[in-house]
């Protein structure tokens, strides 16, 4: 369980930090991977697999299909 509050704070963390200089590609990648990370470690801890290896899949996955929003956008 604290696995998963780890991968909830990060994303949580890298949104504080601001994203004012960033371009839509950046924005929309970073804001993917978030996402699909913690999609990814709760469907991981869900279906009795692991949470880190859901996050790491679903990260990629969503930092992918956010930088093709970005640039689309």
């Amino acid at each position: 369980m604290k696995q998963i509050g780890f991968l909830i704070a990060i994303p949580a963390l890298a949104f504080s930090v601001g994203c004012t200089n960033m371009t839509p590609t950046q924005q929309g990648t970073l804001s993917g991977a978030a996402i699909g990370a913690a999609g990814g470690a709760a469907m991981g801890a869900l279906t009795g697999g692991s949470a880190g290896t859901g996050a790491i899949i679903g990260g990629v996955a969503g930092a992918v299909a956010g930088n093709i929003y970005g640039r689309h956008r």
